[in-house]
């Protein structure tokens, strides 16, 4: 079988993984953790690809295989762990397209609005389905604030902010003065960053009293969206976005011998939220070895509406009815890069589409 031209799809290997994909091909029995980065509504770019994995690549999985997900990861793999993800996908890019506010939305319409999404994809057995996944063990990174920025005063937090930037410009772990990783995890088995380093971090079991409230943290961007203010289980205090620190995972994922599976919005990866625009700052190698990414290429994303994968600031610079058709677009659209993948997988022919990471 010939692979089909169509390339929307670019794959990009850490060393390690590489070497093991080149020597023994590519089989779902390899994978140890999958990946999920922040980043909102850049979800979109990959529903269809998370609707392949569903189908194709989770159930042949040899378990225990970790989920690890800060922000808008979390909520991908809170269908993941689903017993129908495939169901829960399509309830939650359902919910996500046809968001819908006032006219000048506040932070506590907008939680009242996450909170609603994730009470729709969790359903009534969604949480029991999660915790208890027979192959896969669900984990969210959030962190817990400090200080000015555990406020929800705008002028506090902004100044919290700024501050925590600022610091940050100059080394990354002083982003700990501010804020404690936040790791809920499935005690049933300890995952690889388990012990991470860098930052002081707290570490609670996942429950269904606490999963919820985790994932909405996970999510809960300052300014944009509330906190979560005091999760059972957790250490007291303000939950927020796991993707300060942990926006592109820059975490030891891997299990010894095992591929790390990253489905991303882009071909790179920034280590925390401020380091965005840091062009000097990358992820330790170590912890991208045994890692593949798989990610839209240049060309396709130029051809979405706007050029570019959906994003927050859609909801400033469209109107809603245009936001809503540009974002269904986007998702038909991403049906390229499902054919794609499923034509890789059909061929076993990832080796030779490989490139660094």
């Amino acid at each position: 079988m010939e692979l089909k031209k169509h390339r929307g799809l670019r794959f990009l290997a850490g060393p390690g993984a590489a070497s093991i994909i080149r020597k023994d091909g590519f089989g779902p029995e390899q994978v140890g953790t999958i990946a999920g980065a922040s980043g909102g509504a850049k979800w979109l770019v990959l529903s269809q690809l998370d609707r392949v994995i569903s189908d194709r690549i989770l159930p042949r999985l040899k378990g225990p295989v970790h989920l690890l997900g800060s922000s808008i990861g979390s909520w991908r793999f809170a269908c993941y762990a689903q017993a129908n993800p495939r169901a829960a996908i399509d309830r939650f890019e359902e919910a996500y397209l046809e968001q819908r506010y006032s006219d000048k939305p506040d932070s506590g319409e907008i939680s009242d609005k996450s909170r609603e999404i994730i009470e729709h994809v969790l359903g009534d057995t969604g949480t029991s389905e999660i915790i208890n996944h027979p192959q896969l063990r669900t984990h969210v990174l959030t962190v817990r604030a400090r200080y000015l920025v555990a406020s929800e005063h705008p002028v506090a937090l902004s100044a919290g902010l700024f501050l925590a930037a600022t610091a940050n410009m100059v080394a990354r772990r002083s982003l700990g003065m501010f804020f404690v990783r936040g790791l809920f995890f499935d005690p049933r088995d300890l995952p690889p960053f388990f012990n991470a380093q860098g930052f002081p971090i707290e570490r609670t079991a996942i429950s269904e009293a606490n999963l919820a409230d985790a994932i909405r943290a996970s999510g809960a961007i300052p300014l944009v969206l509330n906190g979560i203010r005091d999760i059972s289980g957790a250490p007291p205090g303000m939950y927020r976005d796991g993707g300060i620190i942990d926006y592109h995972l820059d975490l030891p994922t891997s299990p010894e011998g095992r591929l790390t599976l990253y489905p991303h919005f882009f071909d790179y990866l920034k280590p925390g939220w401020f380091d965005k625009n840091l062009a000097w700052r990358r992820h330790q190698a170590a912890n991208i070895d045994r890692t593949l990414v798989i990610c839209p290429s240049a060309d396709f994303v130029s051809r979405l509406p706007g050029g570019k994968v959906p994003d927050r600031t859609d909801f400033q610079t469209m109107t809603p009815e245009r936001r809503r058709k540009a974002w269904r677009t986007c998702v038909s659209a991403c049906e390229e890069l499902a054919e794609d993948l499923h034509d890789v997988l059909d061929c076993g022919e990832l080796s030779a589409r490989l490139e660094p990471l």
